[in-house]
């Protein structure tokens, strides 16, 4: 069975540019991001969804899961767990390995749930 792939216009935007702000994103104590290098993914009227290049994440702190999602306009997410020695927060933290070419500069940078995760977003200056 093929899924629909929609294409963002008027009726549904999406933007994808860089951020000019610092993004640092913790789990309790523990530094999961600290980045001045996101990308802001605007799509429609939901929040701004910052993603982290992987090189700015701390990778020891990742479990890749088997949960996954389909956005029919960005494509397939991949989903990992945060392991701290506190706690393990399932699937807080997404990606695009494949994205749709509307949002072809997400590839491979991860996402994370603000409800999850402490996520601070403050000015790069």
């Amino acid at each position: 069975m093929s899924r629909p792939q929609l294409i963002p216009g008027p009726d549904h935007p999406i933007t994808v540019e860089p951020a000019s702000v610092r993004v640092v994103v913790r789990a309790g104590e523990h530094v999961v991001a600290d980045t001045t290098d996101a990308l802001a993914l605007q799509e429609s009227t939901y929040p701004v969804v910052y993603y982290v290049p992987p090189a700015d994440v701390d990778q020891s702190l990742l479990r890749r899961t088997e949960h996954g999602t389909y956005c029919p306009y960005k494509g397939d997410a991949s989903y990992y767990s945060v392991v701290t020695p506190d706690a393990t927060i399932e699937n807080a933290v997404w990606s695009y390995e494949e994205p749709y070419p509307a949002v072809a500069p997400i590839e491979k940078r991860v996402a994370f749930y603000t409800d999850r995760l402490e996520v601070t977003v403050v000015s790069a200056s």
